[in-house]
């Protein structure tokens, strides 16, 4: 299987943020935070379109979310912020109490 590696930024996005002002159970905020964006050639190495399943790990867990293409360069990916972000930053704090939480490495992968 397919596999390339990425630089994921987790970040605040106008789609989740509007996704809020109906709630966190709506369908709106649900599918913000469960998109994972990538770069169209990112997308064609792993035979992906827009809406098809992926599986994203990294050193903190792994998530499966949806993929949408984005005017991104290769090799850089974005979530918003939510529970699959979370999921995906590891614990380790450097001593400073917060974990990394922008520009770490992803895998990702189609699921089928």
């Amino acid at each position: 299987m397919t596999k390339v590696k990425l630089t994921l930024i987790p970040g605040r996005s106008l789609k989740q943020g509007s996704g809020l002002n109906w709630g966190k159970n709506s369908d709106e905020y649900r599918q913000a935070v469960s998109t994972l964006e990538m770069s169209r050639e990112d997308m064609n190495q792993l035979g992906l379109e827009d809406g098809q399943a992926v599986k994203v790990t990294s050193a903190g867990g792994e998530v499966v979310a949806h993929c949408r293409s984005a005017n991104l360069p290769a090799g850089l990916a974005f979530i918003a912020y939510g529970p699959l972000s979370s999921q995906l930053m590891a614990d380790e704090t450097h001593g400073s109490g917060m974990p990394d939480s922008k520009g770490f490495e992803v895998e990702v992968e189609r699921v089928n």
